[in-house]
């Protein structure tokens, strides 16, 4: 067995977005590809994020991408607890740790003067850093205030002077001037830790040996090495992502109306569909092979193919691997996903959907559209008359009304309604009349649909709709043309 560690960790804060998702599906590739072990984290110690239910969403959305966690809250593993509230007792501990050893130091200034110092600090035209006015306080200070009980955060002390360098999976090595790091709080007023202390912590702790996250955090993870070596701890591999931004160029966000994992399930794209590309927003394979299953991406994945480059959410292309998926699965498979969508679309409930489905799957997308392509056999659309009109099978107002005509009692003349029947019926005819299929073909499709699009043609909409439907719906065809050319027959 690998010594392979990943973790996901998310906050609790709601939903799952589509970095999220990337995130989680990253760090369980890297330990899958490497026999090792993933581990979930629930990050839960910002109160003030924190949303009722978010856990449960959390939970859903891996099992539904079917991503399996070796360790978790909800499976247990020799690491626990698996949530950050739960371990919060030692957290202060470590922090005092590294005061006793000068690499942190008690800070008890107020939000007012906090605040004052960022005003100051705008005014100047200054980035916003702590002034290490607490740094200056001494020993009996310190154990005056605390002994009486004055609020406290614990800041971690940055070197003076010197760089600090760290390698990066994807990026390489990132160097960073120590005099650029700000005094990062460790340890809030409630006693909780800040999340990059918390995440160290817990690091160490669960053995985690692997670090996913976006490249925004490139330039903070000097801060999380400087941990690492005050504690005297092997810092692990990390493994920079680039950030996912819309084709205008700007981040992916809920506020601004972009789909989380959640919207695109509910708008109908399949789940292995979204795991699938989303995976491939910023990583690619050592072939042209765009469609893999999780279990092909298991053997796949390799840290070498993630891009430095961001990457960009095209919703055609997700679109387009839908359908893809859509129409490499076995027709009762996708006539089960369509199976809700007949639902609310038919009021019959006696129609023969695996037809339906044979003509639908290959036409079909995303399953949200579904309803609106077959909608007409429900009920007859008030279509437009000009829609028999058609350039390229030549055909009028005129001729469709006799096409109409003459079908008519064709039709009505057969014993046993199914698809080879009316087939056999109708290019008989056709022949007969010594016309083109599409002369005919054209109006009936029409008359039975009242759509300008539809899945399947005249002879399939036909078999699907029944003989006494599909004959009513040419009577109303009729009549609607013969008003059209003011001529009665």
């Amino acid at each position: 067995m690998s010594n392979t560690r990943t973790r996901y960790a998310p906050s609790p804060t709601g939903y799952m977005h589509i970095g999220n998702l990337r995130t989680a599906l990253y760090e369980y590739l890297i330990a899958k590809k490497d026999n090792g072990k993933f581990i979930l984290r629930i990050e839960d110690t910002d109160q003030e994020r924190y949303v009722e239910g978010a856990v449960d969403v959390i939970y859903k959305t891996l099992r539904l991408a079917g991503i399996v966690h070796d360790e978790g809250p909800d499976v247990g593993g020799g690491y626990g607890p698996y949530i950050q509230s739960e371990r919060r007792g030692m957290y202060l501990e470590y922090a005092k740790k590294l005061v006793d050893q000068d690499s942190a130091y008690y800070c008890f200034c107020t939000k007012e003067r906090l605040a004052c110092l960022k005003d100051e600090q705008d005014a100047a035209g200054h980035g916003h850093r702590y002034d290490r006015h607490c740094l200056k306080l001494s020993k009996e200070e310190i154990a005056r205030k605390l002994a009486d009980n004055e609020p406290y955060v614990i800041r971690q002390k940055m070197p003076d002077t010197g760089s600090t360098s760290f390698e990066d999976a994807v990026y390489g090595t990132i160097t960073v001037e120590n005099s650029e790091l700000d005094d990062q709080i460790l340890i809030k007023t409630d006693g909780l830790p800040t999340y990059n202390f918390a995440n160290v912590i817990d690091d160490h702790q669960m053995a985690i040996t692997h670090v996913v996250r976006g490249n925004e955090y490139l330039s903070s993870t000097p801060k999380y090495n400087l941990l690492y070596q005050a504690f005297g701890w092997d810092i692990p591999t990390y493994v920079h992502v680039p950030l996912i931004l819309k084709a205008s160029g700007q981040k992916l966000s809920k506020r601004a109306g972009d789909p989380s994992f959640e919207d695109l399930v509910s708008m109908g794209y399949l789940v292995e569909a979204i795991v699938n590309y989303v995976v491939l927003l910023g990583w690619s394979p050592c072939t042209n092979q765009e469609i893999f299953s999780l279990r092909e991406l298991e053997e796949a994945f390799d840290i070498s193919g993630i891009s430095k480059a961001p990457a960009i959410f095209d919703i055609n292309k997700l679109t387009w691997m839908n359908g893809e998926y859509i129409r490499n699965m076995p027709v009762e498979e996708f006539d089960k996903l369509a199976e809700p969508y007949y639902e609310k679309t038919f009021a019959d409930k006696n129609v023969d959907t695996l037809k339906i489905s044979k003509l639908l799957q290959i036409r079909t997308e995303i399953l949200t559209a579904i309803p609106e392509s077959i909608d007409f056999i429900n009920e007859l659309p008030d279509y437009d008359v000009n829609m028999y009109v058609h350039k390229k099978s030549k055909t009028t107002l005129e001729n469709s009304l006799e096409s109409l005509i003459s079908a008519y009692p064709v039709l009505e003349a057969i014993n046993q309604w199914n698809e080879e029947t009316i087939h056999a019926a109708l290019f008989a005819h056709i022949e007969a009349l010594g016309i083109k299929n599409s002369l005919l073909l054209w109006p009936v499709r029409t008359a039975i649909s009242g759509k300008a699009v539809t899945p399947g043609g005249a002879i399939e909409i036909a078999d699907i709709l029944g003989k006494d439907e599909t004959l009513r719906r040419i009577k109303i065809g009729t009549e609607k043309l013969k008003t059209a050319t003011n001529r009665s027959v």
